[in-house]
């Protein structure tokens, strides 16, 4: 592997090592991580068929199915009637799924910034530099 290959190889296990231990150090209030992603992709992409989500998630389509049925006896998510056609729903998040997530994401700010206060001043500057070319990054693979 060549130096920037294994510096993009670094960085995509550092970031998965990340975001797994910020999930493990918050409270996600009894969400598994399929619900939390589900959640997000509604809130940023709006209502979608659960085929699409399933496609977004990614994972299979009753892994979505059962992920959308516990959200939806949580209030978190509501189907629609799909516009589009009359035999088909979307799935929508609630008010209720919004407040949800923002608070697993609020918990997740809270496990980052503890860290972050372990990392000099210009060190943490850096980092949090960074988010806005890491949206850029998640961005541009839609």
């Amino acid at each position: 592997m060549g130096t920037r290959q294994e510096s993009a190889f670094e960085m995509v296990l550092a970031l998965h090592r990340l975001l797994r231990s910020l999930r493990r150090a918050s409270p996600t209030g009894g969400l598994q991580p399929t619900q939390l992603i589900v959640l997000s992709l509604l809130t940023e992409a709006g209502p979608s068929r659960v085929g699409v989500i399933a496609e977004r998630v990614p994972c299979s389509q009753p892994t979505a199915t059962t992920a959308v049925a516990g959200l939806e006896k949580l209030g978190l998510v509501r189907r629609e009637a799909d516009p589009t056609d009359a035999r088909a729903t979307h799935v929508a998040v609630t008010e209720a799924g919004e407040r949800a997530l923002r608070g697993v994401a609020y918990g997740e700010t809270e496990a980052l910034l503890d860290r972050l206060g372990r990392l000099t001043e210009e060190e943490a500057d850096q980092v949090l530099g960074s988010a806005a070319l890491l949206r850029r990054l998640a961005d541009s693979g839609r």
